[in-house]
């Protein structure tokens, strides 16, 4: 029985012992993994430094892979990400970051995540008759970081970015409005340029939009439809163009009311259009 015990204790202790030094071989084999991250996601600073862009993304991404465990691994898929951008290969930035956005979705970072994600979008947009998915996209990550991380550093960018992309937008109903006009289609063209009354209200493009649903909508014998938009272009832009030009479809039979401007960065088009109509 003692021998038996004996034997217990022997073979407990060789686990004990086994296990220390299984222990001790992965602690080193995770510092020395560490180590070859942290040398690989320096190196790829100092070329972003050099400006190797290209190569500073495989340096970073091999930081990643070597020690996707570490704390260092979602910094180092943005840096990836980020290189990527600056080389202008937006599509494998946007392809990075929204493996990054998956991959370590409670990173503190992740606000510049979506805005470097809008960015990229950013940078590929042309022109309002040009594919809209990049707009769509930028839009959708600048209003992630307005409405979700307000007071980051990135929001006041991302509102002007926005802003930009509204016009773009706005542009692209009103060309097609306009398109729609020459066709006389005319709900098609209605629709277009509600829209922009109703999305896009702050954009230059409202005022044209408001006058010529004023001139449809007077062509097709609607006068009182056409007087309302006439009043809700008259009330905040009596002194422009576009205000001039609807004054004259009216001719005499409309007469020309002084109404007071208001400040539209406080009152949006929509708002005081409904309170015409209802």
């Amino acid at each position: 029985m003692l021998k038996y015990s004996i034997f217990i204790i022997s073979i407990f202790l060789m686990i004990i012992s086994c296990s220390k030094k299984e222990l001790e071989v992965v602690q080193m084999k995770d510092t020395d993994l560490n180590t070859q991250m942290i040398e690989a996601y320096n190196e790829g600073l100092d070329f972003l430094d050099k400006g190797d862009a290209f190569n500073a993304a495989k340096k970073f991404s091999e930081a990643e892979i070597l020690f996707p465990q570490s704390l260092w691994a979602p910094r180092s898929s943005l840096m990836t990400a980020y290189s990527y951008y600056v080389s202008g290969l937006y599509e494998d930035s946007i392809s990075e970051l929204n493996r990054y956005l998956k991959t370590y979705p409670l990173h503190e970072r992740k606000n510049y995540g979506h805005y470097l994600l809008a960015l990229s979008y950013y940078e590929q947009i042309v022109d309002e008759k040009k594919d809209l998915n990049p707009l769509v996209k930028a839009k959708e990550n600048f209003n992630i970081i307005i409405n979700n991380y307000p007071n980051s550093e990135f929001a006041i960018d991302s509102e002007y970015k926005l802003e930009l992309i509204n016009e773009i937008l706005a542009s692209k109903e009103i060309y097609l409005a306009r398109f729609y006009i020459e066709k006389e289609k005319w709900i098609p063209a209605i629709n277009r340029l509600k829209t922009i009354t109703t999305e896009y209200d702050r954009t230059i493009y409202v005022e044209e939009a408001l006058h010529r649903l004023v001139e449809i909508h007077y062509k097709l014998g609607l006068k009182d439809e056409a007087q309302r938009y006439a009043s809700t272009l008259g009330y905040n832009y009596q002194s422009g163009d576009w205000y001039e030009k609807t004054y004259k479809i009216f001719n005499k039979q409309y007469s020309k009311v002084k109404l007071k401007k208001i400040d539209k960065k406080n009152n949006s088009i929509l708002k005081r259009f409904k309170s015409l109509i209802n």
